[in-house]
């Protein structure tokens, strides 16, 4: 009676085993997957409040005319109310968003072969309307990337295309010219002088000259003939140095830092680094980085810094690739 009820649960244990056995052998292998997200070349403040050089009028009909707060303070961000100088008579409603931009001027640069890029608008955020009366609005500002301030414009709020993230291959430090459409880095943002990656810049190039969203421009700085302000700098090294030969036992009067003396017999001038960059080709440049177009206006366009070699300076050069 004990061995039969022992075999029983020995032939129990042995069946459940069997079964997972062939259960997990017959289960199929499910791999759960989550799509990718879309990766984007620019986010957030880089695409809505990067700023353009506007060469066409700038609307002036709607801008901030007050605050609820402004006997506390002069200057508003996400969160404030305000007080815009259109209403239900305009059309305006409830939900409206609207971008608020800062026209700053007439940008003149002596960089640019143009003569008139137009007027630079600083981007400073958007709003929302929230309640809407005759003559006014009141409106809450959604998003802020500056200070907001009474006088600040607004104009209908657009979503952007922004290009796609690609994987490129690595900056060729080397390349050669594509033969397209050149210009030149004539301003950046935040009036800055030297920029890097993730950084925004405004160039003379613009729908005139084909440019478009998403264009890839290679930053370069023509070879020169001196620092790195292309100047000319004299040489200082002299072919002798009289001074550092012993009395006692000198060879010879050469300095080891001058350059060579031309002739076959070494009897000629000093080759001078100005005489050695003479015969060569012309065209020859120092690649120094990379950037993708996010806006394009009529006669210029914004764009993104995404690679660098060294520092970017304003004034240097752009050109499609």
């Amino acid at each position: 009676m004990i061995k039969s009820k022992f075999k029983a649960k020995v032939f129990g244990i042995t069946f459940l085993i069997l079964s997972g056995v062939v259960f997990a052998q017959n289960k199929t292998n499910v791999v759960v997957t989550q799509e990718a997200k879309k990766m984007v070349v620019a986010e957030r403040n880089n695409v809505y409040c990067a700023g353009y050089i506007q060469n066409s009028p700038v609307n002036t009909n709607f801008e901030i005319v007050g605050a609820d707060n402004e006997r506390e303070q002069h200057v508003y961000s996400q969160g404030n109310y305000i007080y815009v100088n259109q209403g239900a008579s305009n059309g305006i409603k409830v939900g409206d968003v609207y971008s608020v931009i800062r026209p700053r001027g007439k940008v003149k640069s002596r960089l640019s072969d143009k003569k008139h890029l137009g007027t630079y608008v600083e981007e400073v955020g958007s709003v929302e309307i929230v309640r809407v009366k005759d003559g006014v609005s009141v409106a809450r500002v959604k998003n802020s990337c500056d200070s907001f301030l009474l006088g600040d414009l607004l104009k209908p709020w657009e979503t952007r295309t922004v290009p796609a993230y690609a994987q490129r291959p690595a900056l060729d430090i080397f390349a050669n010219s594509s033969g397209k459409a050149n210009g030149t880095i004539v301003m950046a943002r935040g009036a800055a002088e030297t920029v890097s990656r993730d950084q925004i810049v405004y160039i003379d190039l613009g729908s005139e000259d084909g440019v478009q969203i998403g264009d890839y421009l290679t930053v370069y700085r023509p070879l020169g003939k001196g620092g790195v302000l292309n100047l000319h700098q004299d040489e200082t090294m002299s072919t002798q140095d009289v001074e550092s030969s012993s009395n006692t036992f000198k060879g010879n009067d050469f300095s080891i830092m001058a350059p060579r003396k031309s002739g076959e017999n070494g009897d000629g001038k000093r080759v001078t680094t100005t005489d050695a960059k003479t015969p060569r080709p012309a065209g020859l440049r120092k690649v120094v980085g990379e950037m993708v177009i996010l806006n394009v206006k009529e006669r210029t366009a914004t764009a993104l810094i995404t690679r660098n070699a060294q520092e970017i300076h304003t004034g240097d050069l752009v050109e499609i690739q």
